[in-house]
């Protein structure tokens, strides 16, 4: 009876976002400032860490785990389940399916050519079979946040100011949560600079903001969007990639500035009605 009245019916409270970024922020930051500020004693406990090690899975999982943790102590098993339906909805304008799939790529190549890089990753002496496995791998780790970002925070954001600000409040607070993974050697992100990653991770997050709204809420489109991130075949593109981004995401603001700007269209919903994940746009949306 007590889920019952919990249920999906309701959604979740706007202060939600303050134990969310309190839960996100502790466990992450636990996690790798124990490697960080006792490295010695981090690694006889938990051994060296790594991509693929399992203490990097949760801390890279703590957006999800908390929002996943949060969506079903106040709403229960009924309001879990809404939320996890928005894997659901599939429909995406055509434009962004395009971005996702050959404009992120493109930014990443021009990035590293800036750079003086190659256009694509070098391929390990194996040849590309360990790197589709990477790339395989790579589905269940950054993008898993999403339910996180796009999936707690920004929606209940989006309640109380514009879409453009609440994105690039989400992508600040995205690029901080990083941050103590630049003082973690044998990182790749011990080798950038951490303004421009900022100012990346903040353009991206303007940029997922439209596919989120025009996509009614979906999680699983900003996965998507978050996986081409972190592709193993694109190459290092830092910092270039981040001024291109922030460049691009200038001109999507001029672009949709009606609705990134107004109230209009903005999903606010993190627990969306039934009829809400049924895959289908709103009818008001275009394909454009």
């Amino acid at each position: 009876m007590a889920e019952a009245r919990r249920g999906a019916g309701s959604d979740l409270p706007s202060w939600a976002v303050v134990p969310f970024l309190g839960l996100t922020f502790l466990v992450t930051w636990a996690l790798i400032g124990a490697y960080v500020v006792a490295p010695g004693t981090a690694t006889a406990w938990l051994g060296p860490l790594h991509g693929g090690h399992p203490v990097f899975f949760v801390a890279t999982w703590s957006p999800a785990l908390a929002a996943l943790a949060l969506v079903l102590g106040l709403r229960g098993v009924a309001g879990l389940r809404a939320f996890v339906l928005r894997l659901f909805l599939w429909r995406c304008p055509w434009g962004w399916v395009a971005f996702t799939a050959i404009g992120l790529p493109l930014v990443f190549v021009a990035g590293s050519a800036l750079k003086g890089g190659p256009p694509l990753a070098p391929l390990p002496p194996e040849g590309a079979g360990p790197m589709l496995g990477l790339l395989a791998m790579m589905l269940f780790l950054g993008p898993v946040e999403e339910f996180g970002w796009r999936g707690l925070a920004q929606p209940i954001l989006q309640r109380h100011m514009a879409p453009a600000l609440a994105g690039a409040l989400v992508g600040a607070v995205w690029g901080l949560w990083h941050l103590p993974v630049f003082y973690l050697a044998g990182m790749v992100f011990a080798e950038w600079d951490f303004l421009p990653f900022l100012v990346g991770n903040v353009a991206l997050a303007v940029l997922v903001t439209p596919i989120l709204n025009r996509t009614g809420g979906s999680l699983m489109w900003p996965m998507l969007f978050h996986w081409q991130l972190i592709n193993p075949f694109w190459p290092d593109a830092q910092p270039w990639d981040s001024w291109i981004l922030a460049g691009v995401a200038g001109i999507v603001l001029w672009w949709n500035r009606a609705a990134m700007f107004g109230r209009a269209g903005a999903v606010t919903q993190v627990l969306p009605p039934a009829r809400g994940v049924a895959g289908v746009m709103p009818e008001r949306e275009t394909l454009r």
